[in-house]
């Protein structure tokens, strides 16, 4: 999960697409104007069926500075392995919006408060 987080942020579609499952890849990715920040793992094991989950929150912005939209996506990923590899299937995915004030704690995670950070 780390890498695909990794690579949603860093722009690598040819890497998610390889690390997608082959019954569920899509055959291109839609254009994305969010901004990674923060990835957070809560929870991660295997199942009786051989699946893996994952449970994460990552926190993103979308637009530019004085108009940015903060969020967080949480989701639990279903894995599978597939050719010796872990592959994504699948997730239950919810979006939030988070509303900052300038003086809150930055959603990045930095710690400092947002205005002297993302903000």
């Amino acid at each position: 999960m780390r890498s695909r987080y990794t690579a949603f942020a860093l722009g690598l579609d040819d890497y998610l697409l390889s690390s997608w499952h082959s019954t569920t890849r899509p055959a291109e990715l839609g254009d994305d104007d969010c901004h990674w920040r923060h990835l957070q793992i809560l929870d991660h094991g295997l199942a009786e069926d051989g699946s893996g989950h994952v449970y994460f929150k990552a926190v993103f912005c979308e637009g530019r500075a004085g108009r940015m939209r903060w969020g967080m996506l949480e989701e639990r990923s279903r894995f599978l392995r597939e050719e010796g590899h872990w592959r994504y299937v699948d997730g239950q995915p919810q979006v939030s919006r988070l509303k900052p004030g300038r003086n809150d704690p930055c959603p990045c995670g930095s710690g400092r408060k947002l205005k002297q950070c993302c903000g």
